[in-house]
This record gives C-alpha cells, sequence and structure tokens, in this order.
C-alpha cells in the first residue's frame, strides 16, 4: 500500500464530505437574510414562518460541517506533517483567522438567531441573521486565502528549508484569493438557492403549508436566476483568466489544449485520452479559448506539450470535471429561469413531473463544488504548494499506510453514520413544514 496515495485518498474523502455543508451554509444564511428582511419591514406572516423553518434546518447543516471541518484541519499534523513543516509559519495563519474572527462570531449568533426570536427586539434578531451570514462568508475567505495561496503562492521567502512569511497582505491577496473567493462564494449562493426551491417543491407534492412554499420557490428561483448567471460572468471568466495567467498547466489540462495554439478553441464536448493526450470526438469552438482566456481569439496559449512530463497534471480527471462542472452551471440558468418564469405566470404548482424536478436538483449545486474542487486540486498536481513542494514530498514521515487505511474506513463509517442521520432529521422536519406564525409573533 503506498502512504501518499492513501493519505491523498483520505484527505479527498475528508474534505469532499465537509465540503458538502459550508456551501449549504452560507447560502441558505444569506437568503434567510432576505426572508427576514421582507418578514421584519413587511410585517409578513409567511415570511416569518419561512424564517423560523428554514432556519431550524440551517441549524442542522451547520452542526455536521463543524464536526467535519474539524477533522479536516487536524490531518496537517497527522498525515501531512513535513508539509506543516515547510508551511507552517504561513498556511496556519489564514487558519488561525478563520476559527478567531469567523467561527466564533458565526456560531454565537447562529444561537441567538435561532434561540433570540421574540426574545430580543426585531432589529436585533435581524442583526444576528446577518451575522451569521457574514461570519460562514468571512470563514470561507479565511480558508480560501489557505488554499489560494497553495495554488499561487506570494509574500514568503525560503529560509533554512521552510517558507517564512514576509508580508501578510501579499500572502492573503495572492494573484488567485479574490477570482476563487467570488467564485465560491457565488456556488454558495446557488447552492442555498436550489436547497430552499428544492425545499419548497417538497413542501408542495406534500402538501404541507403551500402556500408558503410557494412564495420560497419564486424568492429562491428569482435569486438562483441573478447568481447563476453571476458564476459565468464576471466571476468564472474572471477566475478562468486568472488560472490562465498563472497557472498555465492546469489551464492547458482542464481545456484539454494537449499542443499550443494560436487562436486555442473552447471545447464544448469531448473525450479525453492520456495515451496519447488527444480529445476525441471533439466539437470545438475556434478561437474563443483564446479570446476567453487573454482578450485576443489570436492569441497564443501553451498546450501540455511545452511542460516538463513530471509536472503535468492528471489529464483525464481534470478536463471531464471542470466541463461538468460547465455543464451543470448551464443547467442551473436555464432551471432558474423557467422556475422564475412558470412561478410567475402560476402554471408551475400542479406540474408534478417539474417539481419533482427541482427536489432532485437539490444537491446538483453540491456535486458543481465538487467537481469545480477536484478540477483545482487536481488540475495543481504534481504541486501540494504550486512549483515550491511537492505532494510526494508533504506527507508524515512517521505515519504508516496501515494506520492511513484504518482511519480511512473509521472515517468512512462515521461520515456515512454522520449523513443518514442528517438527512433523516432534515426529512423529519421538512415533512412537519413550517409551523404558522401567530399575529402577535409578526
Amino acid at each position: 500500500m503506498d502512504a501518499v496515495l492513501l493519505a491523498r485518498i483520505q484527505f479527498a474523502m475528508t474534505i469532499g464530505f465537509h465540503f458538502l455543508f459550508p456551501p449549504l451554509t452560507i447560502g441558505l444564511a444569506w437568503i434567510l437574510v432576505l426572508i427576514e428582511t421582507l418578514g421584519w419591514k413587511k410585517k409578513d406572516l409567511v415570511y416569518i414562518a419561512l424564517g423560523k423553518f428554514f432556519g431550524k434546518l440551517l441549524a442542522l447543516i451547520f452542526a455536521v460541517g463543524v464536526a467535519t471541518g474539524i477533522v479536516m484541519e487536524f490531518q496537517f499534523g497527522t498525515n501531512w506533517s513535513e508539509y506543516s513543516k515547510f508551511v507552517g509559519d504561513i498556511f496556519g495563519a489564514p487558519l488561525a483567522a478563520e476559527g478567531v474572527f469567523a467561527f466564533f462570531l458565526e456560531s454565537t449568533f447562529l444561537g441567538l438567531y435561532i434561540f433570540g426570536r421574540d426574545k430580543v427586539s426585531k432589529g436585533v434578531h435581524w442583526f444576528s441573521a446577518l451575522m451569521v451570514a457574514v461570519g460562514s462568508t468571512i470563514s470561507a475567505f479565511w480558508i480560501l486565502v489557505a488554499n489560494s495561496w497553495q495554488q499561487t503562492p506570494a509574500g514568503y521567502v525560503i529560509q533554512n528549508g521552510r517558507a517564512e512569511l514576509t508580508s501578510f497582505w501579499d500572502a492573503v491577496f495572492n494573484p488567485s484569493t479574490m477570482p476563487r473567493f467570488w467564485h465560491t462564494f457565488d456556488a454558495a449562493l446557488i447552492s442555498g438557492a436550489f436547497f430552499v426551491m428544492g425545499v419548497a417543491a417538497i413542501l408542495i407534492l406534500r402538501n404541507k403549508e403551500v402556500e408558503t412554499a410557494k412564495k420560497a420557490l419564486r424568492l429562491a428561483a428569482i435569486f438562483g436566476l441573478v447568481v447563476s448567471l453571476l458564476e459565468v460572468f464576471p466571476f468564472g471568466h474572471d477566475h478562468g483568466r486568472q488560472v490562465a495567467q498563472t497557472q498555465p498547466e492546469k489551464f492547458a489540462a482542464i481545456q484539454g489544449l494537449y499542443t499550443s495554439q494560436t487562436g486555442a478553441p473552447v471545447a464544448l464536448f469531448a473525450f479525453p485520452t492520456n495515451k496519447p493526450p488527444e480529445l476525441k470526438a471533439k466539437i470545438e469552438i475556434p478561437g474563443l479559448l483564446s479570446w476567453l482566456a487573454f482578450g485576443d481569439v489570436n492569441a497564443r496559449i501553451k498546450g501540455i506539450n511545452e511542460f516538463p512530463q513530471d509536472e503535468i497534471p492528471p489529464l483525464f480527471l481534470t478536463f471531464v470535471s471542470y466541463h461538468n462542472m460547465v455543464i451543470l452551471g448551464m443547467y442551473f440558468i436555464f432551471i432558474s429561469a423557467l422556475m422564475t418564469y412558470l412561478s410567475w405566470k402560476n402554471k408551475l404548482w400542479n406540474k408534478k413531473k417539474t417539481l419533482k424536478l427541482i427536489a432532485w436538483s437539490i444537491p446538483l449545486p453540491l456535486l458543481a463544488c465538487q467537481l469545480g474542487w477536484i478540477a483545482a486540486e487536481v488540475g495543481r498536481q504534481p504541486w501540494i504548494v504550486y512549483k515550491l513542494m511537492k505532494t510526494s514530498h508533504a506527507v508524515s514521515i512517521s505515519v504508516g499506510a496501515g494506520e492511513i487505511l484504518f482511519s480511512i474506513i473509521l472515517f468512512g463509517l462515521i461520515y456515512i453514520l454522520l449523513l443518514i442521520t442528517l438527512l433523516f432529521l432534515m426529512n423529519k422536519k421538512i415533512n412537519a413544514g413550517p409551523e404558522p406564525v401567530q399575529i402577535k409573533e409578526a
């Protein structure tokens, strides 16, 4: 058994499972800010009921996210101690900032938001909802700072065999931080929108507080359409340009550009092969990739053939994960636009097949997040810190393959149990439906 491979599998499993929950937490928190604003300012009983209902679901998601996030961070000291020794001076700072400035803010105000309703003023209660959303967003920012530094390191020097911080500002705002933050943050908003739409569709199908659910679906559909469009432009476009300029190997791999080209095409569809590297059954638009990356249809883009063989990322996985993420992004625009139109025209509520489609679409934004993460992380290989440290040099020397395998099996069983428990509790809450709000609560 290969300890490096097992350590990578374990980290992929733990971070992949954890990454199901932050997008939902962030997206749902910001939608709840909107719902609570409408309920407070309009004194609308329906929005107040929606705030109470989705607030309980948010608390469940947050709890599991916290538990799985702790496990993820501890791995840096167990399986990846050589990496921690090399970059601990830099990598530890954003993780500490996330705990001090974001996690405590988010968790404290979440308690006030859930349990403080009718015990504090409406303004304070609304502010607590806002702070939950702000805290979760700041938390995501610091985590992305840490990961972005791995992608495009800056603000450091190598001394005594370690990376040492020279500029905190440059390290935080390295070339990929803000493009990756906005792209990921907006993906979280899409996840929240589709979660609310899907849950509202389930309520309608189960005939639970139907009028309340209709209002939630309309709101989430409009919100989802706006953020889905923003994910393509400007956020997705800006992030793609950044990758093209700072990580050309990754860009060539995700785009299937195996030979350098002037006027490089965008591959709308293709089946990639590794030996030899080529795209089969491809459908392309000539010149579009050069224009998207550099604003010039005749711009030259480096292909895989120009890079050393030992620095080329896995081609099949990066290409497939990226392109499936893009396909899902187009699906989100189509579905949210369709739901906005049908709900606006009151033609949606009796279409059971369409409502079921929305319900089954709940996990798709989370799948898109996973695919984007795979494209980003696998596309960076073989580096754990781009051009500074290879993944094979980062694992702990003292931790054996058998120990890692045992922990993979143990964590896998725990995660399965956690997921089943979460889905059971969420289904129970959804089946109960939003509670009717009394006049005095408004």
